[in-house]
């Protein structure tokens, strides 16, 4: 069971307010204005995707309709439990216990003779109650922040291990000589004129980093008896994109 804060347009009540006196729904919806909010959540169950029912303070909810009805800019959401399916059963036990606690005049059980020391009794125990309640929230907030948090760091971790898509350009100004060459020769090269290329690649980008392809194929240039030519050919660029587009680099 968690605690949240619901939209009050997507409760649905089995009981209906006409259960309830009129009078006293407005007072309480009042309440609920001038204080900020409703002191007792209600105890609600998932019926879909942020749709919720009833399980237990019906009153309290129609309150809460009621303070949406006259202020619907405050009185939005209202604080509730929310109870997983697996733990129904668990809750239902212990609403039905309150209730019927709460209905011992009608078992005929005579309510106690109240003095001020058992109403200030009274309301420290409900102050004691509320604290207690206050304190679990903020560990299950502060739990649920820490997990996502690891959650956060686990995905980061695993994207920083995802291999990346670079474009041609940056392949040649980034990457090493041995996959340099290695992925040249997927473009079609033979192992000799790879290692050529590559090196001249590695030679030329020392002085400057490649601003295009064109400046690639202008600068790269290998050995060929006592003359220098082109290391890659138009045709041959045109081949490295096209092996290289497919193809992720880690």
């Amino acid at each position: 069971m968690k605690f949240y804060t619901v939209d009050v347009k997507n409760i649905t009540c089995d009981v209906p307010p006409s259960n309830f006196p009129n009078d006293a729904l407005n007072n309480l919806a009042d309440m609920i204005i001038e204080s900020g909010g409703i002191i007792r959540p209600l105890i609600l169950k998932t019926t879909g995707l942020e749709t919720y029912a009833v399980v237990d303070g019906y009153f309290e909810y129609y309150a809460a309709v009621r303070a949406r009805e006259k202020n619907p800019r405050q009185c939005e959401m209202v604080n509730a439990f929310v109870i997983s399916p697996k733990n129904e059963d668990k809750i239902f036990k212990q609403v039905a216990a309150f209730r019927e606690l709460g209905s011992d005049d009608k078992l005929g059980v005579e309510n106690p003779i109240k003095t001020k020391d058992s109403e200030s009794i009274s309301k420290n125990n409900d102050f004691n109650l509320l604290e207690k309640q206050i304190n679990n929230l903020r560990s299950e907030l502060a739990q649920e922040r820490q997990e996502r948090q690891k959650l956060y760091e686990t995905l980061k971790l695993i994207e920083s291990q995802i291999p990346k898509q670079i474009t041609p350009l940056d392949a040649f100004n980034s990457l090493s000589l041995l996959e340099l060459t290695f992925r040249l020769r997927t473009a079609g090269f033979t192992d000799k004129k790879a290692v050529q290329v590559a090196e001249n690649i590695e030679k030329e980008r020392k002085k400057k980093n490649f601003e295009s392809l064109k400046d690639v194929l202008a600068r790269v240039k290998i050995a060929s008896g006592k003359k220098q030519i082109k290391g890659i050919s138009g045709d041959k660029m045109v081949d490295i994109v096209d092996s290289w587009s497919r193809i992720l680099f880690i």
